[in-house]
């Protein structure tokens, strides 16, 4: 069997934000009973470390809106094998979150924002920008490290802000990822192939600016 090194754990579908591109209105969610408990999610990850499993990620939906989240990064640290925990968020939550999941053994972030623009933002999402940078300031000062920002450039929406991207990295002292855009069942929008904005252009406009980059490879 080939060695697995890295798992994504979702732990909930459900999110607290309303994004147009992401859950249709009449979307059902997985029945509690269905849910794998944290004391499960924890027998499996320390039965896949005989695989070479020694980074986690935890994902959802928006794995804030479970409860004692803690609770399980605390049982994932005491599993020796395991030398990495990290957590994909939306933030709206996280500043009041952040020191708790630290301190439970939680070492990286990576948080996802769709425009820098607060109304732009509210219009995507439902929710406050200004709740997302707060956040980012709060697990900055409590020492995690990265930080990653995901952000999806798409054609008609936000594609002038790749910029801003850039400088709000350089600003808060995190890592700007331009990724994929991945449709997931949203009918709100047009996901043709007008819409996508080429990486290569999201490059060229940021070497315009500030010069040759150099590119680096890192999971997660």
């Amino acid at each position: 069997m080939n060695e697995i090194s890295y798992l994504r754990v979702s732990v909930t579908d459900k999110c607290n934000l309303k994004c147009f591109y992401c859950r249709p209105d009449n979307s059902e969610f997985v029945p509690h009973d269905e849910i794998l408990r944290y004391e499960e999610i924890t027998r499996l990850v320390r039965a896949m470390t005989r695989y070479g499993l020694r980074k986690v990620r935890i994902t959802g939906g928006e794995p804030l809106v479970r409860p004692q989240l803690e609770e399980l990064i605390k049982m994932l640290r005491e599993i020796p094998q395991i030398k990495d925990i990290s957590m994909t968020t939306n933030g709206i939550t996280l500043s009041r979150h952040a020191e708790k999941l630290r301190k439970a053994g939680l070492d990286r972030l990576n948080i996802s924002i769709d425009s820098l623009k607060p109304d732009l933002f509210f219009h995507i999402t439902k929710g406050r920008l200004e709740d997302v940078i707060e956040g980012i300031k709060v697990s900055k000062e409590l020492g995690y490290d990265p930080i990653k920002v995901n952000a999806v450039i798409v054609k008609g929406l936000n594609e002038e802000e790749a910029l801003d991207f850039v400088e709000f990295g350089a600003q808060y002292g995190v890592e700007i990822r331009f990724i994929e855009m991945m449709p997931i069942g949203g009918e709100l929008i047009d996901w043709s192939e007008e819409k996508v904005q080429p990486l290569e252009l999201i490059k060229r406009q940021i070497e315009e600016k500030y010069g040759e980059l150099i590119p680096s490879i890192s999971v997660g």
